[in-house]
C-alpha cells in the first residue's frame, strides 16, 4: 500500500525541486505546503530542498498535529497554519530568494512597476521584521494577505505567495522574484516610475475585455 497523500506529498517535493533550480529556494532555507481537506502536506524541517524527497513531506491537520510522516514539519508551521485558517488559498510557498529578499531589506512596500504583477494583487506590503517561526511573524504575514494580497514580503527575510493550486503559488512566487528583479534594475537607472492606480484599473479593464493571457482559436 502507498504511503498515505502520496500524490499530494509528490506535488509539493517536486514543487520544491522545481523553485530550487530556479534558485529561490537555497539549501534548507524556505518551506513549500498544500492543503487537501482538513490535512496539510509541508516540508519537513531540515530537509535539502533540492533534493526533496516524498517521504520527507510531513501530513499535519489544521491544529498541527502529524498525522503521518517521519519527520517534524517545517519550523513556519504556524505561518502556514494561520493562512490556511483563515483564508480561502490552497497552496503556500515561503522562499528566500534573492532578489525578493534584497528588496525587502530596503523597501516598505513594493510598488507595481509593470501589469504584470496585478495577479498578485498590485503593491506587495513587506512585513515588519520578526525571528522566523514566531507567531508574532505568522500574525504579520497573515495580517499582510488578508486584503486580497496573493504575495507578501518579509523584511530582511524573505516572500510568501499563495495559490489556487500548487503551480499558482510557484508561479506566484517566480512572479514575484521576477518583479524585484525589474525593480531593481530600474533603481540602478534611477527612480522607478509606478503604475497609477488609474493606469492598473486600465489594464484590468483591458484585460477582462480581450481574455488577455489566455488561448483563444483563430477566427475565420
Amino acid at each position: 500500500m502507498p504511503p498515505y497523500a502520496q500524490p499530494e506529498r509528490s506535488q509539493v517535493a517536486e514543487a520544491s525541486r522545481h523553485l530550487a533550480t530556479a534558485g529561490l529556494l537555497i539549501g534548507t532555507a524556505g518551506n513549500v505546503s498544500l492543503r487537501f481537506g482538513d490535512r496539510v502536506a509541508i516540508t519537513a524541517t531540515g530537509t535539502v530542498l533540492a533534493d526533496l524527497t516524498p517521504d520527507q513531506v510531513t501530513i499535519v491537520d489544521l491544529n498541527g498535529e502529524v498525522v503521518s510522516g517521519d519527520f517534524a514539519p517545517t519550523s513556519e508551521l504556524e505561518l502556514h497554519l494561520g493562512i490556511y485558517r483563515t483564508l480561502p488559498t490552497t497552496a503556500i510557498v515561503h522562499t528566500h530568494a534573492p532578489k525578493s529578499t534584497a528588496v525587502a531589506c530596503v523597501l516598505g512596500e513594493l510598488p507595481v512597476l509593470h501589469y504584470q504583477q496585478l495577479p498578485l494583487g498590485g503593491a506587495t506590503p513587506v512585513v515588519p521584521f520578526f525571528p522566523f517561526g514566531t507567531p508574532e511573524l505568522a500574525a504579520a504575514v497573515l495580517d499582510s494577505l488578508s486584503t486580497g494580497k496573493q504575495a507578501t514580503l518579509l523584511s530582511n527575510h524573505g516572500a510568501v505567495t499563495l495559490g489556487s493550486s500548487l503551480k499558482e503559488a510557484v508561479d506566484n512566487a517566480l512572479l514575484l522574484e521576477w518583479a524585484c528583479t525589474l525593480y531593481l534594475d530600474a533603481a540602478s537607472l534611477g527612480t522607478p516610475r509606478a503604475l497609477t492606480p488609474e493606469q492598473q484599473q486600465a489594464v484590468l479593464e483591458v484585460t477582462l475585455r480581450t481574455a488577455y493571457g489566455t488561448t483563444k482559436p483563430v477566427r475565420p
